[in-house]
């Protein structure tokens, strides 16, 4: 998009927000010209808890140190050395990192940066971020539905589709799912292709990535980069972090931004790098990679640190941290003195002409293309295709329902009206109730397999968190443990031979689907946002206890005193013989149990689920919509 409109800006309350700016042209052959980012004094900083829980102690950890730069369109790489800041200064340039303990400001083409920049530039994370049993084509349009505003028709979102799938290369792999570990998909390259793709429906005007050669073999790597490459001679500005490129993905780099410890230790363009090293006292040796170059003269593994001119290391410094911090502060200090950071600072006094001093600090918002209505229906649409795509979660769990159906069924067939049959029912409902409640654990892993897909879109503004969470429990969640339920019925009542009213089978099968569901939602309440999957194991056995209500649709209206087989009565004709062993009528043995025979004693745990899973539902979407979303 064209960042020289304005936008409009909607708080972080989910109403629709009207975009004033011009939407992409799906007709149009080149891109939109990328913007110029600059950011200045950037200071970034974590903090850090460490100790036991009563006698914790919290440390601040500097990240970045005074970082200053100008990215414009074109190859703009950021490298450094793992735990050197450079994905979160990608972070903060993309507007994706806690504001807390951030300093500094971030200016685009000069002027301050949208409060919603993360919805309308362009990022692709370092892992994959797209549903893989989906096709590339489904993936881009369930990206361009979203992402766009719904005055584009259709045609014209599908036009600007193909038009991705072209200049990507994928259009050959278009219909082809993306792949799961259970189904075999696309390459790794087409798949990053596809993050691509997916980020590129909104024609940005600023890509970042993350990374992008992760997971990817040399070639590949090669090819994805070319592809940016080619990207940005059109005009795009591309700004990504990388760590240990070969070399000839290093010479496809315009600008070169290397990081040390959070320190800036140059800024400039990419051929002129080595230069800049040789003039301080490192020179590459012939055929080294430059990038391994750089790292080894952060790292001081370089041959070349024996004989430099800029630093003092002693031999006797034993510490490596203090090793490490001393490099980067003196190669940090001989920066400032060089050329390239004199014309990059003269560079930025023109860009924050009208922005000098320190600015108001922008209020992070998302907005959204699309309405409530239209992100569920979407985000329901693809819920259902990855449902029916993924039969490891669906149709094996009918299956084993009616597996341990006919296992059950087989083991309490027909019971009768004796003793022995009050306790194979009693058995009978306990089994069914605990088969409902461990075989809706698989519920917490909802919200666990899709959280990294969860937290970009939703900060890319593809949707709203409540819009996420009914279509998740309409599509994935109710449906999945309903289904189960009313097999495992079918199979077991007729079987066991539970009475034949129609009512009361319903009456089970109603309590069995509510059990399922009040179970899965204790289990989400715990497992949202995070992955304790051993404390959701004990919580759910909680609702063990609601076999009681199966008892009471079963056992009322039973009499056991006129089957002559029955062991307790030795005259069938005389019920009160024997009379503290006798139980003639279910409601007898339902009072011996401490429960009461009547209506409300069964309605009201069906309450009780209904008001524990409105509990559970509400604390999930509670954690999930204050759930952490930036690093």
């Amino acid at each position: 998009m064209d960042n020289s409109g304005s936008v409009g800006e909607m708080p972080m309350n989910d109403v629709t927000v009207t975009l004033e700016q011009n939407p992409p042209d799906p007709n149009k052959n080149s891109p939109s010209k990328g913007s110029t980012v600059s950011f200045h004094n950037i200071y970034y900083s974590v903090k850090i808890k460490s100790g036991l829980l009563c006698c914790r102690k919290t440390n601040e950890k500097e990240i970045l140190k005074d970082v200053n730069g100008v990215m414009g369109p074109g190859m703009n790489a950021i490298l450094g050395p793992t735990g050197s800041g450079k994905s979160s200064l990608l972070d903060i340039l993309a507007a994706r990192k806690d504001p807390s303990g951030l300093k500094g400001k971030v200016l685009i083409d000069g002027a301050q940066q949208p409060s919603n920049f993360k919805c309308i530039s362009g990022y692709v994370v370092q892992d994959d971020v797209v549903m893989g049993t989906l096709t590339v084509r489904e993936n881009l349009q369930f990206s361009a539905a979203l992402r766009l505003p719904k005055n584009i028709r259709n045609k014209e979102k599908n036009n600007r589709i193909d038009q991705v799938l072209t200049e990507l290369g994928l259009s050959k792999v278009a219909d082809s799912k993306v792949g799961t570990p259970f189904i075999r998909g696309v390459s790794g390259g087409e798949r990053k292709r596809t993050n691509i793709g997916m980020e590129l429906i909104i024609d940005p005007s600023v890509l970042f990535l993350d990374e992008p050669t992760t997971g990817l073999d040399a070639s590949t790597a090669l090819a994805v980069l070319m592809l940016l490459q080619r990207m940005s001679r059109k005009g795009k500005t591309i700004i990504f972090s990388i760590h240990q490129p070969r070399y000839s993905i290093f010479k496809l780099f315009g600008s070169l931004t290397l990081l040390a410890n959070g320190r800036l230790v140059y800024h400039g363009p990419s051929v002129e790098a080595l230069d800049y090293f040789t003039g301080i006292g490192y020179t590459c040796e012939p055929f080294n990679n430059p990038a391994d170059f750089f790292l080894d003269i952060i790292n001081g593994d370089s041959t070349a640190v024996s004989t430099h001119k800029a630093l003092d290391i002693h031999p006797d410094d034993s510490s490596a941290l203090k090793k490490e911090t001393t490099i980067a502060e003196n190669l940090a200090n001989e920066y400032l003195k060089s050329r390239h950071h004199s014309e990059m600072i003269s560079e930025l006094n023109k860009l924050s002409q009208g922005n000098a001093g320190e600015s108001e600090p922008v209020i992070r918002r998302i907005t959204y293309a699309t309405s409530f209505f239209h992100q569920l229906k979407w985000v329901a649409k693809r819920s259902f295709k990855n449902l029916l795509r993924n039969p490891q979660a669906s149709v094996a769990q009918v299956m084993v329902s009616l597996v341990l159906g006919l296992i059950v069924g087989a083991i309490f067939f027909g019971v009768q009206n004796d003793m022995t049959g009050i306790q194979n029912r009693a058995g009978a409902f306990f089994f069914l109730t605990t088969n409902q409640c461990f075989t809706s654990l698989s519920v917490i892993e909802l919200f666990v397999i899709e959280k990294k897909i969860f937290i970009h879109e939703y900060i890319s503004g593809y949707y709203r968190v409540h819009a996420y969470f009914i279509a998740k429990l309409l599509v994935d969640l109710i449906p999945m443990r309903i289904a189960p339920a009313t097999v495992l019925s079918v199979t077991t009542y007729f079987l066991i031979g539970f009475k034949l009213q129609p009512g009361a089978f319903f009456i089970l099968l109603l309590t069995l689907a509510l059990v399922a569901i009040t179970a899965a939602s204790l289990g989400l309440a715990v497992a949202t946002g995070q992955s304790i999957i051993a404390i959701a194991n004990l919580m759910i056995t909680v609702i063990f206890v609601l076999m009681i209500a199966l008892q009471v649709n079963e056992f009322v209206g039973l009499n056991f005193c006129n089957n002559s087989e029955s062991v307790l009565v030795p005259n069938e004709n005389n019920c009160s013989t024997n009379a503290e062993m006798l139980i003639c009528t279910g409601e007898e043995y339902l009072t011996r149990q401490g429960i009461e025979a009547t209506e409300w004693a069964l309605w009201q745990n069906h309450i009780a689920l209904v008001c524990i899973m409105i509990i559970c539902f509400t604390i999930s979407y509670l954690k999930l919509r204050f759930m952490k979303k930036m690093s």
